[in-house]
């Protein structure tokens, strides 16, 4: 009986989860961690906040809604900071707190995510979470960053609306947990579309080797980029094949100047490899060179936002004190540079297959990526496990 109670409730875990790439039995290089997540980096905690409500016309102040907030805790919910720095392949979009870390070579504070219009009522809340939670202990800080990014939810969401407040940042950080993390329609990414279909959050994880040490390093993305035609999975042309397929349907006000490959993917790269500030710097760039494999290409229009931390070094971080640190040779840093394209890439199909066709405002929708569709054009050209 106890056998049975098992598979049934393995079973049924398995029901509650939304499909990912490799369960289609889509091809990625590199092995991934215990849980295929940025979270596979010890320490590293996630957690989502998802506003959906209403349908139909946009009424600006009642909805439709369909947004949200994410947060991320590089060492869990403790003042610690990481090593960490920044880079933007194209700068139309926003990710506060940014330049403090250039100066310092830290991360202070949790990352934030949402959307567009939301970044300052986030930023705010965390700020007032540090009081409410003595975020900094019994020291006296006179000055606090906190970091938040960004990427436009506007076609689906009453993002004049200004629906996420306080409580919704709370809700996230308080929901942000270690383990599997849910992707597609939540949090920051709700209401995000790519590469021509429904989009929002996607996760990974890659386990590299180097002089008989086995280090981890993990992507989240929130992606809302990209032209249909240029989506790419296993190398192969998928948007090209799905052209007729589906088109994301939007009944946009005249204003609207919306750009062919317009939108904005926020990425963020964790890894327990002891990398300094100017080597996570190198990690970020190569976070483009992910992108650009599943379609993406930096247009005019987006704002492609990437940070790297490392948990390495767990006292590295002092304001009065020298400290002695460990770090990674530049001669040996290659395999963790294809390991960031490697997860980064996973992340953005990750977080397609597991998104939903979702309707907002207007009734403009954006599908989800077809599933059995996609299988199809993979078995066409052999690139199917």
């Amino acid at each position: 009986m106890k056998k049975i109670a098992i598979i049934i409730l393995v079973f049924s875990i398995a029901l509650c989860q939304k499909p990912r790439a490799r369960d289609l039995g889509v091809q990625f290089e590199g092995v991934p961690g215990k849980f295929n997540a940025i979270t596979d980096v010890k320490g590293v905690e996630v957690g989502h906040s998802t506003i959906i409500s209403g349908s139909g016309k946009n009424i600006i102040g009642k909805g439709p809604v369909r947004t949200g907030v994410t947060a991320i805790f590089p060492r869990g919910k403790k003042f610690n900071p990481v090593y960490a720095n920044w880079y933007s392949l194209n700068g139309n979009g926003e990710m506060t707190g940014t330049t403090w870390i250039t100066e310092s070579g830290f991360l202070e504070t949790p990352i934030m995510i949402t959307n567009t219009n939301s970044v300052g009522v986030v930023r705010d809340a965390v700020l007032k979470w540090f009081v409410d939670t003595n975020w900094y202990g019994n020291d006296d800080w006179w000055y606090t960053y906190p970091v938040v990014g960004e990427t436009y939810d506007g076609f689906l969401n009453d993002i004049y609306g200004f629906h996420v407040q306080e409580q919704h940042v709370y809700e996230a950080i308080n929901n942000a947990s270690p383990g599997p993390v849910t992707e597609g329609n939540v949090g920051g990414g709700t209401g995000m579309l790519t590469l021509g279909f429904k989009g929002g959050i996607g996760t990974a994880s890659r386990r590299v080797k180097i002089n008989n040490k086995t280090y981890t390093i993990g992507a989240l993305v929130q992606s809302n980029f990209g032209s249909k035609r240029n989506l790419t999975i296993s190398g192969v042309p998928v948007g090209k094949e799905l052209k007729d397929t589906l088109n994301v349907v939007f009944n946009a006000p005249p204003s609207n100047k919306r750009q062919e490959g317009d939108g904005s993917i926020i990425v963020i790269v964790a890894t327990d490899a002891p990398l300094l500030p100017h080597q996570l710097k190198r990690i970020t760039h190569r976070i483009s060179i992910g992108i650009g494999v599943v379609g993406g290409r930096g247009s005019n229009g987006s704002g492609d936002i990437f940070l790297a931390f490392s948990t390495a070094n767990p006292r590295a971080f002092d304001r009065k004190n020298e400290r002695s640190i460990k770090s990674f040779p530049n001669d040996k840093i290659t395999p963790l540079f294809e390991a960031t394209v490697q997860t980064v890439e996973e992340s953005i199909i990750n977080a397609m297959i597991a998104a939903e066709t979702m309707e907002g405002i207007n009734n403009n929708k954006a599908y989800a990526l077809p599933h059995d569709t996609l299988i199809e054009v993979l078995k066409k050209y052999n690139r199917l496990k």
